[in-house]
């Protein structure tokens, strides 16, 4: 590959970081809604599951292969981005509130930035070393752990949340893809190995019914097609033509949408720490593309 045709691949996967954020940042809101009308677990194993099965219907409906690309990291894959994340980001928006959760989620590219240089290799540059700063202090506005909180419990799984999906990204970076369509076997055999645990969790822990009503319905339908099936394969995109530590950092967008979204529809309103929080967030976004446009990512 060029120097040309990986700076546009990079311009490409930057653009799809943009849509993802949006998917994934109106998300949090979307599942909470979900949420009102199924238990935890079964929403979480019929979005994974549901998700398998769209991407699926993609590679059958175009005619491509549906082999597995290297089972046995493709399974590691499956239990972190899948099943445990999936769970723990489930049960803290359905304990807490989408947005604190949202932000404690995204603690993932601090992670990233700790695991990178001894997994992966790759430089802790000036540059990313004070937008983690930035984004540090971001979440620590956000969270502002000098007040009283409510639904400590959610915030716990949301932080391990976070943890659990660096982890992932450090699987995903190991995985060999060759092309987007054999990205999109993986994602699909990712996500149907991983709802597997979370059918059997859903099955064996009692629950009350779901309510076939049509907020959920819609709800399902776009954690399945949008929230989860495209997004994941989006965000595996975006960790084969990025390094690891400046996808991370750039999905600090997320949350922010997040919270505006759980604003503007739940009614959420963001403290004066929150918005202080979110500034500094879109600060660290800001010096990553600022940098990133000079060529010193």
């Amino acid at each position: 590959m060029t120097h040309s045709d990986e700076a546009r691949g990079r311009k490409i996967a930057f653009l799809v970081l943009a849509l993802l954020a949006c998917i994934w940042g109106y998300n949090w809101v979307v599942m909470k809604i979900a949420l009102a009308y199924a238990p935890p677990f079964t929403f979480a194993a019929m979005r994974t599951g549901g998700a398998a099965l769209f991407l699926f219907g993609l590679l059958a409906a175009f005619g491509k292969p549906m082999r597995p690309p290297v089972i046995g990291r493709m399974l590691l894959l499956a239990l972190f981005q899948t099943t445990i994340f999936v769970s723990l980001a489930t049960l803290a928006v359905y304990i807490g509130d989408p947005g604190k959760s949202a932000i404690l989620a995204f603690t993932m590219p601090f992670w990233v930035l700790i695991f990178a240089a001894p997994v992966l290799g790759e430089r802790i540059t000036r540059g990313k070393a004070i937008a983690g700063g930035l984004g540090l202090a971001g979440v620590i506005l956000i969270l502002s752990p000098w007040t009283a909180h409510q639904h400590s419990l959610g915030l716990v799984l949301a932080l391990g949340a976070g943890f659990d999906w660096a982890i992932a990204v450090m699987i995903a970076k190991k995985i060999p893809v060759r092309g987007t369509w054999s990205l999109l076997s993986l994602n699909a055999w990712q996500a149907l190995v991983g709802a597997v645990p979370l059918a059997i969790l859903a099955l064996a822990l009692p629950a009350a019914s779901i309510h076939w009503t049509t907020p959920f319905i819609l709800a399902l339908a776009y954690n399945m097609a949008l929230g989860t099936g495209l997004a994941w394969f989006m965000w595996l995109f975006i960790l084969s033509r990025l390094p690891a530590s400046v996808s991370g950092l750039s999905s600090l967008i997320i949350p922010v949408i997040g919270i505006l979204a759980d604003w503007a529809q739940l009614g959420e309103r963001p403290g004066p720490w929150e918005s202080a929080g979110a500034i500094t967030l879109i600060a660290g976004l800001g010096l990553i593309a600022w940098n990133q446009r000079r060529g010193k990512l």
